[in-house]
């Protein structure tokens, strides 16, 4: 199951607790009429409007909110409002039915509780801090412990002369002094919650970073006037103890009524908001449709989010580290007071958005973002992948080609100090022994030709493994070495050094090149690249292990043929020259 659709309340769950709502509002229609006097709705002007009405938009909303990922406990707890709602005209002595009057009694002073709860948890639905719990439990002990089930406990109807009434299930005795004490101990107790939780809203909202403010504005507003008006009718009902049912009471009702709808309407109206914006997400992905370079995705992000200065940063490999859309490192957390947003769909973590600070702090926001980028996302992130991989292998082939460098260059050193020296000493003891022969010694004199023959024959294999000057003073004097035993013309080799790998490579192919022909070479560095230029007259040379050594390199080498004269053109990326000038010698 797709993680979209895990996310979800399923759509059946969803239409089973509309219609649950559905049933409800027409029992509550029927328990009101069953005694007139005894409804707030009926005994209201437009009151049954105002009843139907609210809870239905409630309803309506509720299922609307199920239909985005982010929204399905938002729209749970908005059922549970329309329930209250409706529920609290079920304390209406006019039934039959005990169950509904108990649960009547329990439950006429939740739907403030269900609303703190719908107001704290929004957008997520989700309790993100201790005090929030805490009002929240605090909020529902009050209304429905001491409001609700601690005031029934002490109040039997038929006691007080109410044969036909029905049945209170919470009744433990018949005590109305007490259930006046207790119910009016719910006022206070509730007024004082209603201040509190009014408080922290108001600190939350003005606190929140602009883009959570700009998304829970609205109905966080419409649930701060809500509580108003509950706290304002629970003021008005201290001096008497008990919530009452004058007409001011009455009016303050429809008030309640009204900004429930305008609950449900604000929540309603930012879903739509975010369907948009994620309708607009959407066009950007289609917009790029498969031509997307390594920078459109993140510009068209950056723009459609307003932040210009926005990353993206993938995770690759098994350590997570993140790279940018090019494969180079991206720096978590970010140095320069920006904000690190993961971006994960289930259990996949997709890519990191380093944005300024405020930009993704809604939930809803990130979810829009995924909802509509998550394909693009996915797709440039195994791209990159394929890019870190493949600089990873050049990486790893360039670390073999500077390793086997190094190695000609101890063998060099050994042969140089070692066998050379060896053979040095033995032809100068071979000179002595000449010099003090008394006759003339043919023997001697072959010997120690064929010695001196064996040394040039070293020091002619050791320079081809690797040329000592090339490593101390550079290309330029390394070429101009070469050019002295050759038939090699230097037409112009800046006195810079290179990296290592890079001055053997056109060393070795200029050294290739020149062996048997009369050679031309130029060198100069264009577009963060050394060029190398060679011209050999005639047959063009065998280069096909050099060809393997540029490509691991990430160079190139092209060939170019006229008039009898090969030229060879050798291209090698600039990374990391080392800018230092080289002394005349």
């Amino acid at each position: 199951m797709s993680d979209s659709l895990a996310g979800e309340t399923p759509m059946p769950i969803r239409l089973l607790l509309f219609g649950l709502g559905a049933v409800l509002s027409l029992v509550t229609v029927m328990v009101a009429r069953s005694e007139r006097g005894f409804s707030t709705a009926l005994t209201t002007s437009h009151g049954l409007t105002a009843l139907l009405g609210a809870g239905w938009v409630l309803l309506i909303g509720a299922l609307a909110l199920g239909l985005r990922t982010s929204g399905r406990r938002t729209g749970l707890l908005l059922f549970l409002t329309a329930y209250a709602w409706f529920l609290q005209e079920w304390d209406n002595p006019g039934t039959t039915s005990s169950v509904a009057f108990s649960l009547g009694l329990a439950l006429n002073a939740a739907c403030p509780a269900v609303v703190g709860h719908v107001a704290l948890a929004y957008p997520s639905g989700r309790l993100g801090s201790w005090s929030a719990r805490a009002l929240v439990a605090a909020g529902y002990a009050i209304t429905l412990g001491v409001q609700g089930v601690g005031a029934a406990a002490y109040f039997r109807p038929q006691a007080q002369g109410c044969s036909q009434c029905p049945r209170n299930w919470w009744a433990l005795a018949d005590a109305p002094a007490r259930a006046q004490s207790v119910a009016s101990l719910g006022l206070q107790a509730g007024t004082a919650w209603l201040l509190a939780l009014t408080v922290f809203l108001a600190c939350r909202l003005l606190t929140t970073s602009p883009a959570a403010r700009r998304s829970t504005a609205l109905p966080t507003l419409c649930a701060l006037g809500y509580f108003t008006i509950v706290a304002v009718s629970y003021v008005r009902s201290l001096d008497r103890g008990f919530l009452g049912s004058d007409a001011r009471d009455g009016r303050l009702w429809q008030a309640q009524a009204v900004v429930l709808c305008l609950l449900a309407a604000a929540m309603i109206a930012e879903l739509v908001r975010a369907r948009l914006r994620q309708r607009e997400l959407t066009r950007l992905v289609i917009d790029l449709g498969g031509t997307a370079t390594a920078s459109r995705l993140r510009d068209a992000i950056a723009e459609r989010l307003g932040d210009p200065d926005l990353q993206i940063a993938y995770p690759i490999g098994a350590d997570h580290r993140h790279v940018d859309a090019a494969a180079d490192p991206v720096a978590l957390p970010p140095p320069n007071g920006q904000t690190a947003t993961a971006l994960r769909r289930g259990d996949s973590y997709i890519a990191t958005l380093i944005h300024r600070p405020g930009l993704l702090d809604s939930p809803s926001a990130i979810d829009d973002l995924l909802s509509a980028v998550h394909l693009a996302l996915e797709h440039e992130r195994l791209h990159v992948e394929g890019l870190a991989q493949l600089a990873a292998l050049r990486a790893s082939g360039a670390r073999i080609v500077a390793a086997g460098d190094e190695e000609r260059r101890r063998l060099e050193r050994d042969l140089h100090d070692g066998a050379q020296q060896q053979l040095v000493g033995l032809a100068l003891g071979l000179r002595l022994l000449r010099l003090r022969a008394k006759s003339p010694a043919p023997r001697l004199d072959q010997a120690e030709a064929a010695l001196g023959q064996a040394i040039s024959e070293l020091r002619r294999l050791a320079r081809g493994l690797h040329p000592v000057l090339l490593k101390e003073a550079g290309l330029a004097i390394a070429l101009e070495a070469l050019g002295q035993s050759r038939d090699l013309r230097i037409e112009g080799v800046p006195r810079v050094r290179y990296p290592d790998v890079l001055e053997s490579t056109v060393y070795l192919v200029v050294a290739r090149m020149s062996e048997n022909s009369s050679t031309r070479v130029c060198v100069d560095t264009c577009d963060g690249q050394l060029i190398a230029s060679v011209a050999v007259a005639g047959r063009r040379p065998d280069l096909a292990e050099l060809a393997d050594r540029i490509t691991t390199l990430e160079g190139a080498l092209s060939f170019h043929t006229e008039d009898g004269t090969t030229q060879v053109t050798v291209r090698l990326p600039l990374r990391s020259t080392r800018h230092v000038t080289v002394a005349e010698p």
